[in-house]
């Protein structure tokens, strides 16, 4: 199985897909308040909502609340490897996690992991050496990594000045769940901080669910244009999470667009193109 990545098709940065809970499939009791919606959301249902909106691809993650395997996602991307690409979830004790990244480095439908550092001791993971042996090893497999670690933003400087082979997202901006509209700015501005540091790009994550203002959140406006004017076009990659979102999936597609403040390449690059480069990549060792 192969995934041609197609530069200028939409390609969405994130989407979750998961599957209820059965017996055979438990949750915990806390997962339930967690979940985007009931009933669950599946790959067939997903791919007609992108028909309809216009997207032509997306990168599956398995969402922390249908727990920590990624049988769903996975299954999905091989029933459509035109349509999906998956960054799994990965746990970042060395003993576990080292050989899964083995797995996924061998499987076609994954590019790479994502990561969750927002809670406090999930964030002194960062600092305290548990994930030190992960960044270098994800680099050797030719994996990127999008990273969600709000507020964590030099940390995440300093580990990627370290393993210049490694490509790391920012992920949500580094943007807290519960932000909105001003609370947003300086969060934005403090993504400067990687203007120097080529292999991070920053992923603008569920836009339109941080501001109050209609359609085309034009708020949103001037944050864009910063981030492109302080990080270029090929690092701010969109992604949709459109199950968090309270506009339908078409708006969080056009809004950029419609905002009028990046140019018809900016937008190319934004909504699939430097995703698609980005990713594109991830498969250096594939002969070995």
């Amino acid at each position: 199985m192969s995934f041609d990545l197609e530069p200028d098709d939409v390609f969405d940065g994130q989407a979750h897909i998961w599957a209820d809970a059965t017996p055979e499939r438990p949750w915990r009791p806390e997962w339930f308040s967690r979940a985007h919606r009931f009933p669950a959301l599946g790959g067939k249902e997903l791919l007609a909502m992108m028909d309809d909106a216009g997207v032509g691809r997306a990168v599956l993650v398995q969402p922390s609340w249908a727990g920590d395997d990624n049988d769903v996602v996975i299954e999905a991307a091989e029933r459509h490897p035109g349509r999906f690409v998956v960054m799994a979830r990965v746990p970042v004790d060395r003993a576990s996690g080292e050989p899964m990244l083995e797995a996924f480095a061998e499987h076609p439908a994954i590019f790479g992991v994502r990561l969750t550092f927002h809670r406090p001791e999930m964030q002194a993971w960062l600092t305290d050496g548990t994930t030190d042996w992960l960044w270098p090893e994800l680099a050797a497999h030719g994996l990127a990594a999008m990273v969600y670690a709000p507020g964590r933003n030099p940390e995440l400087r300093r580990i990627a000045r370290r393993n210049p082979g490694l490509r790391l997202a920012v992920d949500t901006l580094g943007l807290t769940l519960t932000m909105r509209d001003d609370e947003i700015e300086a969060p934005v501005r403090d993504l400067e901080i990687f203007a120097d540091v080529p292999n991070v790009v920053v992923k603008a994550t569920a836009l339109p669910g941080y501001v109050s203002d209609g359609y085309p959140f034009a708020s949103l406006a001037p944050r864009l244009r910063f981030l492109f004017d302080t990080l270029g076009k090929d690092r701010v990659l969109w992604a949709s999470d459109l199950t968090r979102v309270p506009h339908p999936y078409r708006s969080i597609v056009t809004f950029a667009a419609d905002l009028g403040v990046l140019s018809d390449d900016e937008i190319t690059a934004f909504m699939g193109r430097s995703l698609a480069n980005w990713l594109s990549p991830g498969r250096p060792n594939t002969d070995r």
